[in-house]
């Protein structure tokens, strides 16, 4: 059977984050021009809607006063999934670290440059639905991606592909 260099996974995984990031981005930057200081705007009537707010802790606005935190550790997690991604030899693993990894990035950029300070910043938040915390697209990445990867480990499947690991120097002797 043929295998797939890592490179290909790693691309993916990449790629997956870049569009994650940008997708944030541009829909955090329409949000602060049209939204900001504005009454809300009914996309489908009490069931979804866009409004805004800059939120300076986590979910539920928890921890509000250790931002300096959640950038921690939104570093280590980047920096882990990284780490992690030279490994990975198989797709939807890829796509999932991907998104977790693009969701991650998209609101340490908020915490590190938005105001009131850097590396203190308020993530924007404008996506609203009954009964849930507002967020944006990096926290729906996040959370998808989570759901992916416990799927993902329930169904048995693993973030290496058996047949794609690189063999060892000694199989050939056999």
């Amino acid at each position: 059977m043929k295998t797939v260099p890592n490179v290909v996974y790693r691309r993916q995984l990449l790629i997956t984050a870049l569009i994650v990031i940008l997708f944030d981005l541009a829909t955090k930057a329409w949000a602060v021009a049209r939204l900001e200081n504005q009454s809300e705007i009914k996309v489908i009537g009490e069931l979804l809607k866009f409004s805004f707010v800059r939120n300076p802790g986590a979910a539920f606005s928890f921890g509000t006063n250790f931002t300096w935190v959640f950038t921690l550790i939104a570093i280590a997690v980047s920096i882990a999934i990284l780490y992690v991604s030279k490994s990975v030899t198989n797709k939807p693993w890829a796509i999932a670290l991907g998104g977790l990894l693009g969701g991650a990035v998209g609101n340490l950029i908020d915490r590190i440059f938005r105001s009131p300070e850097m590396f203190h910043g308020h993530v924007v938040d404008f996506i609203s639905v009954p009964n849930y915390p507002m967020f944006n697209i990096s926290d729906s990445a996040v959370v998808l991606s989570a759901i992916a990867m416990v799927i993902l480990s329930l169904r048995g499947v693993d973030y290496q592909t058996p047949n794609a690991l690189p063999e060892s120097p000694d199989s050939d002797q056999k």
